[in-house]
């Protein structure tokens, strides 16, 4: 195998896949990353059972090469060892070249390096997904759709399930949910209606899978097509394949946590509320869960409160744009209030409380298909 790349190009698509490859997998060869040069261009593939990544650079695109002298062949890599040589090598070309005892001499410049190669035929095959049940969705939008959602998957590993976003298909419309049972976050959106009616509803997509996922991918409206089995899901564009196992087990039916009516309205400013629930949650860091207090006032104003005995208190009153409603006093979690403000994505929040011990909602005043709900926290 032998080929000249362009640096940029490979360390794009190198970082890619490292985002796939763990030190810790039960299979050795997994550690290592799988280089293959064909005709039509060079193919890198990462992997650690959970997840697969494969990121392709074409021979020529729109004019540009950017990559020549192509003998095709294929080895992996230590990918402890060659991100780090392709990043710092001297030129904007890389010369990448194997022996028949898997020696790989790659050359930039007046830089040689040797590296051991390994045998590709030993590297896992990846599974070719052919389902029925695809879809595409532009970029941008699946990238929106992860960035209101996945914060709130759980972290502990004590229900399994809620470590990942519900992804489901009913009535021409998809919905992603996330629940650590303390918070829910959840974005519908209509499917412009595809070719293929699709619906599904217990699929599963590990949190940090998507993560990974919206590292990768650039902000564009381009499409990406989503494919889904029994246990896996494919994100595919033009030059990347994301594979991502999917958890087992059966979602909880969040739809319920839902509140029908509301008691107290809150419409202000996404941004004022954000910032002083920010400066009040600065005192109230010492606190087991960084709790502050919201109070509905006269005169469509509520104050924000945050307090640690040891450190002091901080009180603010801001301006809301309406108050509708029974006057109110409820406590949360300041983190998850600034995390679903953030997420919303809106100028302006109406905030829609059912009572003190309720869990509460917050939407976008001009949007309805995002919605984040928190459970307070009791104090008293």
């Amino acid at each position: 195998m032998k080929f000249i790349i362009q640096r940029e190009q490979l360390m794009e698509s190198v970082q890619n896949v490292m985002k796939a490859i763990s030190s810790r997998t039960t299979i050795p060869i997994l550690t290592g990353m799988k280089l293959e040069a064909s005709e039509q261009g060079v193919k890198l593939t990462g992997s650690d059972s959970d997840i697969s990544i494969e990121s392709f650079i074409p021979a020529e695109e729109d004019g540009i090469v950017y990559v020549e002298q192509i003998e095709p062949g294929s080895i992996v890599l230590q990918a402890k060892y060659f991100p780090d040589i392709v990043r710092k090598l001297p030129q904007n070309t890389v010369e990448i070249e194997t022996d028949n005892h898997r020696n790989v001499t790659i050359r930039s410049g007046s830089a040689e390096f040797h590296l051991n190669g390994q045998d590709a035929e030993e590297y896992p095959q990846l599974p070719q997904l052919h389902t029925e049940d695809s879809f595409e969705l532009p970029i941008d939008l699946l990238k929106n759709l992860i960035r209101q959602t996945v914060f709130a998957v759980s972290t502990s590993e004590t229900r399994p399930i809620l470590t990942g976003v519900n992804v489901k298909i009913e009535n021409e419309e998809l919905q992603f949910t996330a629940t650590d049972s303390h918070r829910l976050a959840s974005r519908k959106l209509p499917l412009k209606s595809q070719e293929t009616q699709i619906s599904f509803n217990n699929v599963v997509i590990p949190g940090k899978s998507l993560t990974e996922l919206n590292k990768i991918l650039t902000d564009s409206d381009q499409v990406i097509e989503i494919s889904v089995t029994d246990n896996q899901i494919l994100f595919r564009t033009k030059h990347l394949y994301f594979l991502s196992r999917l958890l087992d087990g059966n979602y909880p039916e969040t739809s319920r946590l839902i509140p029908d009516e509301s008691k107290t309205v809150v419409t202000m400013d996404a941004k004022e509320l954000l910032q002083s629930i920010d400066r009040a949650s600065l005192l109230a860091r010492e606190n087991r869960n960084n709790v502050v207090r919201l109070i509905t006032k006269g005169g469509n104003q509520i104050e924000i409160n945050g307090n640690s005995p040891e450190v002091g208190d901080v009180v603010e009153e801001v301006n809301a744009e309406t108050i509708e409603g029974e006057e109110l006093k409820i406590s949360f979690s300041a983190k998850y209030m600034m995390d679903a403000l953030k997420a919303v994505g809106s100028d302006q929040v109406k905030v829609e409380f059912t009572g003190a011990m309720r869990p509460f909602l917050i939407r976008a005043t001009d949007n309805n298909q995002v919605l984040q709900l928190i459970l307070p926290v009791r104090t008293y």
